[in-house]
């Protein structure tokens, strides 16, 4: 299944055929959509169509799950004329009411020809006018569906860049790990000394029991600047967007998800860094997951 982007347009049209009073009429349809956290649908119908909307809702939400979208409808009649002829029994119920209004209120105006034809529109849409109104939206969705999943492959291709660049930067940061702990323990147990050297506890206390509590405080100190869980944690996000994005469909909210994971993780390599090495590689990882987050956020 394709990874679908939330960005698209599409335009299609579908003519229907004359019927008895009524010219053949075009109905063409264009989709806009973009990115949306639900799937929030604007309808822009002629008055003829109007009566279509819940269908149209519904069709909409059967093809999309996210994504703003707009859908215009719009018709064109052939021959020039916009309107059905009214039907006479339409036109015999308007002159009784007209007539019946007339004889209480004498000085009521006629109705206009105007009038007369908005009064014969039928409340529900004609049947050939309708399926051509359904069939329009239909081909549109089809390709707003195509035209989304062109995007969200190459959104595909940018987030699996991205995920590589963090693989490498993962990959230099492993073989520091071990000599920059040792590095700082080291640092850690000079300083220790050096303290203790300007204090009476030294000389109140063994050296062997000075010794003990130095390398213990030098493990824990170990301990708080090692992020080879972290690093592990990174690798395992990565692995599982990169599952995602192989098996496709909606993905958009777990891979938002997972960003704010690998967010997460990247922080707190940089905050217990004790290195400058680590601390460039925690910038880098932080500008390519940003990345990632802008493009996900188009992802159904």
């Amino acid at each position: 299944m394709p990874v679908y982007s939330m960005t698209g347009f599409a335009a299609a049209a579908y003519e229907a055929p004359a019927t008895a009073g009524a010219n053949p009429a075009t109905v063409s349809a264009e989709l806009r959509s973009v990115n949306g956290r639900f799937l929030d649908l604007s309808l822009r119908l002629p008055d003829e169509l109007r009566a279509l909307e819940p269908a149209l809702r519904e069709r909409v939400g059967e093809a999309l799950r996210r994504g703003k979208v707009e859908l215009r409808l719009a018709t064109q009649q052939g021959g020039g004329d916009a309107f059905a002829l009214p039907a006479p029994e339409q036109l015999a119920r308007l002159a009784r009411l007209e007539s019946h209004v007339q004889g209480w209120l004498p000085q009521a105006r006629s109705l206009s020809v105007a009038e007369v034809l908005q009064s014969c529109r039928s409340s529900t849409v004609p049947a050939g006018l309708a399926e051509a109104a359904l069939q329009a939206t239909a081909r549109g969705l089809e390709a707003l569906r195509e035209a989304r999943a062109r995007e969200g492959q190459r959104l595909a291709a940018l987030l699996l860049a991205r995920v590589h660049g963090l693989r490498e930067l993962a990959g230099r940061a492993q073989p520091l790990l071990p000599q920059v702990v040792k590095r700082q323990q080291e640092r850690f147990l000079e300083r220790w000394h050096d303290a203790l050297a300007g204090t009476q506890a030294a000389a109140a206390m063994p050296a062997q029991a000075l010794q003990e509590r130095a390398l213990g405080e030098a493990a824990a100190y170990a301990l708080r600047i090692d992020v080879a869980e972290e690093l592990g944690r990174l690798s395992s996000h990565l692995a599982e967007i990169e599952r995602l994005l192989a098996v496709g469909g909606e993905l958009g909210k777990r891979l938002d998800f997972l960003i704010q994971e690998l967010q997460r993780e990247a922080n707190t390599l940089g905050s217990k860094s004790a290195a400058l090495e680590l601390t460039s590689i925690s910038v880098e990882m932080k500008v390519l997951i940003e990345q990632m987050r802008e493009q996900v956020q188009n992802i159904e």
